[in-house]
């Protein structure tokens, strides 16, 4: 092997990624098509190493392909602003406290499960736990007494479809 050539399974290993994964970024044109040995075996240099393991950070941080496609154009032709890159990075960065937004009322919700149950009926069968009865009735909201007849809460959807139990 020429020296600063890797082949694909030793580019793989430096940046910890899969063969299938450096096949697929080929495919959709985010890394180019690798030249090949006269057996046919791909070979990569620094400068693809170098791409692919900018790709991997950008999908670490939930970039979507989209985007990486232009970060990687920017990462290429660095005449271009770096406000574009920040701008990219403030959307992005957005979309994810949103996200974790979203994930705190799962968190709650799942949480009033869990402790609805432990107050209402631990121990009991399945069929009579409220996690189960919650989980299959028809949101927004509703007041139910529970298996171990106790007003129960409340379940609905809020704006962002997540499921929200309700104290009464």
């Amino acid at each position: 092997m020429e020296s600063g050539k890797l082949t694909i399974g030793a580019l793989a290993g430096r940046a910890q990624c899969t063969v299938p994964t450096i096949r697929y970024y080929e495919e959709i044109g985010l890394l180019p098509p690798a030249p090949r040995s006269a057996n046919g075996r791909r070979y990569y240099s620094e400068a693809d190493q170098k791409r692919l393991l900018f790709i991997k950070r950008c999908r670490d941080f939930g970039f979507p392909i989209d985007q990486v496609r232009d970060l990687v154009s920017m990462f290429e032709n660095g005449d271009r602003s770096c406000v574009e890159v920040r701008d990219m990075a403030q959307d992005h960065l957005t979309q994810v406290r949103a996200k974790i937004g979203e994930l705190r009322q799962l968190e709650e919700s799942l949480l009033a499960f869990v402790q609805g149950c432990d107050e209402a009926c631990i121990g009991g069968t399945a069929r009579d736990c409220t996690i189960i009865e919650d989980l299959s009735s028809q949101p927004p909201t509703r007041s139910t007494k529970s298996c171990c007849s106790g007003t129960r809460e409340g379940v609905g959807e809020n704006s962002s479809g997540i499921v929200e139990v309700r104290r009464r």
